[in-house]
């Protein structure tokens, strides 16, 4: 059997699922500008992560986000130049670089929440249309890390 040219078969659902978290960020960011959110969209979950620590090392704030340490990584650059968050040598380890939210990035996470607010009911009638999209998803994830592709694929 050839292997599928159509895009939206399910054998792509990583692409898919790529889509969706495109298109949710490309609509967002118009959202952020009018609420004053200067927050790369994809950098939400890391101040709020900062802003629980209070101070942490990009390893750090990869655990606690279940991401990789590149990831975090790649994202403090825009950040610091941002003025959203401080970086200065690990007093305990000169070669460790720790985090800190500003002044500017608490300011943010105050204009995150009061927007979350907001999108929360957007995204409560989206579900109502098209069903529970984050349940579903966070059910997929959960069953992947319970029994990973590799292992349903070899049943």
């Amino acid at each position: 059997m050839p292997a599928s040219t159509d895009l939206d078969d399910i054998t792509f659902l990583g692409r898919l699922s790529e889509a969706l978290s495109d298109r949710i960020e490309e609509q967002t960011r118009p959202l952020f500008d009018q609420a004053g959110i200067t927050v790369p969209v994809r950098s939400c979950s890391l101040l709020t992560a900062l802003s629980k620590a209070g101070e942490a090392s990009a390893a750090d704030l990869a655990r606690a986000l279940g991401q990789s340490h590149q990831l975090v990584v790649q994202k403090c650059p825009a950040l610091l130049r941002l003025g959203l968050i401080t970086q200065h040598a690990d007093p305990a380890d000169a070669r460790r670089k720790l985090f800190r939210l500003t002044d500017a990035g608490r300011d943010q996470l105050v204009r995150i929440d009061a927007y979350s607010v907001r999108i929360s009911k957007v995204y409560r009638t989206l579900f109502a249309e098209v069903g529970d999209v984050h349940g579903t998803i966070s059910k997929a994830l959960k069953a992947l890390d319970a029994k990973p592709l590799g292992e349903r694929f070899r049943e």
